[in-house]
């Protein structure tokens, strides 16, 4: 949790060339504006002065940085001169000083540095669906932060969406019959389709994999040809525990088959049955979720989504539970870094 500092920026000192400490008013120290669309999610901060240290100034601010965060729900800090991974990390750790290893996992990511990962490896043509970390889980990171190495040469912008807005779009009768119902994740391990429960546990030892399962409330099933099966069921809301706002916090329509390419998803459709997909949604009473039901979901998203395009040297800051966030397809190389902080458990779950 972030120390209640005075939300008063300052400046402790400006690095190099026996230049002494000044003071100066929040004003002149950041700049905030928004991105051109005019869009209030990210809140965009540039520094006000030559040579502003992001991190430490980030450490003498923190509860600006909450403040701010919890009403825009991101914050991206731009022309900060951010250099490399070490760069990157000194600002996580001057918010949140531990930072969380990427568990029960769901794509390919390299690790980087202790406890910083390349983005979502997913092929550059497809785009990725907007999310909450983790959302499928009983426990979650409430901080991310994205870092951009290198911009793709086209394309490429990460996608995010309040949401609160998503929840307010989203038909009542829609949002009621998930509420009511909640979601079940279904995934198949080992069938050489997606990741294997060796990579998504990290572990070879089945003991281990019960012991993770069994504490975070996932049944599960071995299968003949070292298979495994597990089914969690989620609520499809959730109640942000600092603001007390009600947010849609649920990957549902990411996990559900209809969000592959056709080509894919009928091909898909002819190898499994819907049961043995090797990743699938249903309710959480494991009946199928009606189209209509997903694509209202899927429109509230569009509605509320917002492009954020990299710069060199960008870090997006954001709460995971108030913004989703996905990835539109891109060409040329691309490399965006991440980190997670501040776990928190539903407990309810």
């Amino acid at each position: 949790m972030l120390k209640n500092e005075a939300q008063k920026p300052s400046l402790k000192r400006l690095p190099a060339g026996g230049r002494k400490a000044i003071s100066l008013s929040p004003e002149a120290v950041v700049k905030t504006s928004y991105l051109p669309s005019g869009q209030r999610t990210p809140l965009v901060v540039r520094p006000g002065v030559e040579g502003l240290d992001l991190a430490e100034w980030a450490a003498s601010n923190l509860g600006f940085l909450e403040t701010e965060l919890q009403r825009h729900g991101a914050i991206l800090f731009r022309d900060f001169g951010v250099e490399a991974v070490a760069g990157f990390t000194k600002f996580t750790r001057s918010v949140a000083p531990e930072l969380l290893e990427y568990y029960e996992r769901t794509v390919h990511r390299k690790v980087i540095d202790d406890k910083v990962y390349t983005a979502s490896e997913y092929p550059a043509e497809h785009p990725i669906p907007m999310h909450n970390e983790y959302s499928f889980a009983h426990v979650w990171p409430l901080k991310l932060w994205f870092y951009c190495v290198r911009p793709a040469a086209r394309g490429g912008e990460t996608t995010l969406a309040d949401s609160r807005r998503v929840y307010e779009m989203i038909p009542p009768d829609v949002r009621e019959r998930f509420i009511t119902k909640r979601v079940m994740y279904a995934r198949n391990y080992g069938e050489g389709l997606d990741l294997g429960w060796e990579d998504v546990f990290q572990t070879s030892d089945r003991a281990e994999v019960e012991q993770y399962c069994r504490e975070a409330g996932i049944p599960w099933e071995w299968k003949d040809g070292n298979r495994l099966r597990t089914r969690q069921v989620r609520d499809a809301v959730a109640r942000h525990p600092r603001t007390g706002e009600t947010v849609w916090f649920n990957q549902v329509h990411l996990f559900h088959v209809s969000s592959l390419e056709e080509g894919a998803r009928r091909s898909l459709l002819t190898l499994f049955r819907e049961e043995d997909l090797p990743r699938h949604a249903f309710y959480g009473d494991g009946s199928p979720i009606e189209p209509e039901a997903l694509e209202a979901v899927r429109e509230a998203y569009r509605r509320a989504t917002v492009r954020v395009a990299w710069e060199r040297g960008d870090v997006l800051m954001m709460d995971n539970m108030l913004v989703a966030h996905g990835r539109e397809p891109f060409e040329g190389e691309r490399t965006i870094l991440v980190a997670m902080a501040e776990r928190f458990e539903n407990r309810d779950a």
